[in-house]
């Protein structure tokens, strides 16, 4: 087949998400011809939705070392990478050109501007100011390979050929955005090993009326502990958010991944320390206190401002305790098992929503299967790989983003 030589590229990257506008930036600023293939309307799609419209963009943890420890198992690949494009490049990357940022709880970093959009929209300017092609609303649906080699890739209507192709399609979280794992297939054929995406930060399932009725509501600095049949498994603590499909927020999603795993195992439950800093005795002669000087206070309202209604209500539902009682009647064992139930307000746990719902997914291609100093494919000589399409299991807080800047800078280089 004849290739008109207009559709002839040095590098051809296909997907226009966070390391695919990182990579192909940096390539054409070394000079090269670059193509962007973007099967939605427009780049950067979930990039401009992320840390809820704000862009968690990285984590300030400058220690290289300290960094990469988020990474599990994944540490000792990612070390030379994180080494030649870090946080402190990620910084001087986008404070050079204009975008400062904000360090918060954590360390994370956002844009000063608090936009996501902010952060696509100074990529495309790279892009544009280097000269970068954007083909929008062109998915690819052919790639045309031989031995080693990818020799050409298709959309619809046109079919383009490079000398290096760099695959940024993203993994399958938010698949609204169109991150549906759609690389996956591709490297297969292609030869590579790809590890089942699974949810990895997502929220859990609870059908327990109690907790889906507290929608909306966050309660703080208190200890959630996992049980699978009746065995402890593990313990994180921080704040838990209710939701109308069960529990979220950061502490959840970080157990996700353990919950997981427990899941095969056998029933998990979900219990909860209100008050981690307490033991019960301490915790005993609190309320011994706080019921002499509320003594002809309903129990009910004896925690007004201390702790949600709704879980006053299910703790005293749990210690058998009527919530119209007045104080100077309820009985030492009665707040015994009202501390127990504090100390201990237990639900199961249904299970992890789905990749609908999933913050970030693992899976993809194992590490040892490319090249870490340059983001080379150790299976095809002219693909390179980025982002999400590697099987990494990290935590939220930064560290996603700063696997696509990363990746997609050294790919984009090398290429």
């Amino acid at each position: 087949m004849q290739f008109d030589d207009s559709e002839h590229f040095d590098v051809i990257v296909i997907g226009g998400g966070a390391s695919g506008l990182m990579a192909a930036a940096t390539a054409a600023s070394r000079g090269k011809r670059v193509l962007i293939l973007e099967k939605n309307p427009e780049c950067g799609r979930k990039l401009s939705i992320s840390g809820g419209g704000r862009c968690n963009i990285t984590n300030a943890e400058f220690d290289t070392h300290l960094f990469s420890d988020n990474y599990g198992d994944a540490k000792k690949f990612l070390l030379s990478a994180f080494s030649q494009f870090g946080v402190q490049e990620t910084f001087d990357y986008f404070n050079s050109r204009g975008l400062a940022f904000i360090t918060e709880a954590r360390k994370r970093a956002f844009p000063i501007t608090h936009s996501a959009p902010d952060v696509t929209n100074l990529l495309l300017d790279e892009c544009k100011k280097h000269h970068v092609r954007i083909q929008t609303s062109s998915p690819v649906i052919k790639i045309d390979f031989f031995e080693n080699e990818i020799l050409s890739v298709s959309t619809r209507n046109v079919t383009y050929t490079a000398t290096s192709y760099i695959f940024a399609t993203g993994g399958s979280s938010h698949p609204e955005t169109g991150s549906t794992g759609d690389g996956f297939p591709w490297l297969s054929k292609l030869g590579h090993t790809v590890v089942t995406p699974t949810p990895s930060l997502v929220p859990l399932a609870v059908r327990e009326r109690w907790v889906t009725d507290l929608q909306g509501i966050t309660v703080k600095d208190v200890k959630i502990s996992f049980t699978v049949d009746g065995r402890k498994a593990f313990n994180k603590k921080g704040s838990i958010l209710f939701t109308h499909f069960g529990i979220s927020g950061p502490t959840v999603l970080h157990s996700a991944k353990g919950v997981a795993d427990l899941l095969p195992e056998g029933e998990v439950v979900a219990h909860l320390d209100l008050f981690p800093t307490l033991d019960e005795g301490t915790l005993s002669r609190n309320l011994v206190e706080l019921f002499d000087a509320h003594k002809n206070t309903m129990i009910k309202n004896v925690f007004a401002g201390m702790l949600l209604t709704g879980i006053v209500n299910r703790s005293l539902v749990v210690a058998e305790i009527d919530p119209d009682m007045q104080v100077n009647s309820v009985t030492k064992e009665q707040r015994s098992r009202l501390v127990k139930a504090f100390k201990d307000l237990s639900f199961p746990i249904d299970g992890l929503l789905g990749m609908d719902k999933a913050i970030i997914a693992d899976g993809g291609v194992p590490l040892s299967e490319v090249s870490m100093q340059t983001m080379k494919s150790k299976i095809v000589s002219n693909l390179f790989l980025t982002g999400d399409l590697f099987h990494i299991v990290r935590p939220s807080g930064g560290y996603s983003l700063q696997l696509c800047w990363t990746t997609g800078f050294i790919a984009g280089n090398a290429a």
